[in-house]
């Protein structure tokens, strides 16, 4: 065999290996429309507190109450969004959607996710919530970064942005909401756009 054709084999045997220990099956899409549904859920929250609660939020009242139950749909829809998206192009790509490199991905990126929620939750409880946008947006892009190595390895880098944009909220609590914003649903559908083109239209 000449050299070329022994770099070739060696290539695509790390290619395979790649894909073994790797969730391909992302959808660009589902990033796309988990934008989609933070800046219609982010609206709606805005106008709320804005038309009830003249601009601001109270922990044990009403407004507030359904400001979370409009987080708690946005995260639900994006969730279930992504499951059917990727069960789509898994079946179209004839991977497994559910296997020991899912499942691993699953656990590595809900780790740092429900400990931050947890936390949010208590310091919640505590009255304070000025903290609440950043601590998302860190949290969730350390779930992230956490994930990225049992998947595309692109989303490191949108895990690093919503870091830096919690960081950012934290240190600017008065721009919370619009940091929370452009972490959750512009980052997202930039990010979703780059992914369709680079992975899902090949």
């Amino acid at each position: 065999m000449e050299p070329k054709d022994y770099l070739k084999d060696i290539s695509d045997i790390k290619n395979l290996m790649n894909k073994s220990s790797r969730f391909i099956s992302l959808s660009g899409l589902s990033g796309i429309l988990a934008g989609t549904y933070a800046l219609i859920g982010a609206a709606a929250a805005y106008w709320l507190v804005n038309q009830y609660s003249y601009g601001t939020l109270i922990l044990d009242g009403k407004i507030f109450r359904m400001v979370m139950l409009i987080l708690a749909l946005v995260a639900g829809f994006s969730a279930l969004t992504g499951y059917i998206l990727s069960a789509k192009k898994a079946k179209k790509t004839g991977a497994k959607m559910w296997d020991a490199t899912s499942k691993r991905l699953v656990i590595n990126f809900l780790i740092p996710l429900i400990a931050g929620g947890l936390y949010i939750l208590i310091i919640l409880s505590n009255g304070k919530y000025g903290q609440t946008g950043g601590l998302m947006l860190i949290f969730y892009g350390l779930a992230l970064v956490n994930a990225s190595k049992y998947s595309i390895g692109d989303i490191r880098y949108l895990g690093y942005i919503e870091i830096v944009l919690g960081l950012i909220a934290t240190l600017l609590p008065g721009y919370g909401f619009w940091l929370w914003v452009l972490g959750f649903g512009v980052m997202h559908i930039i990010y979703g756009s780059i992914m369709h083109f680079k992975y899902d239209t090949k």
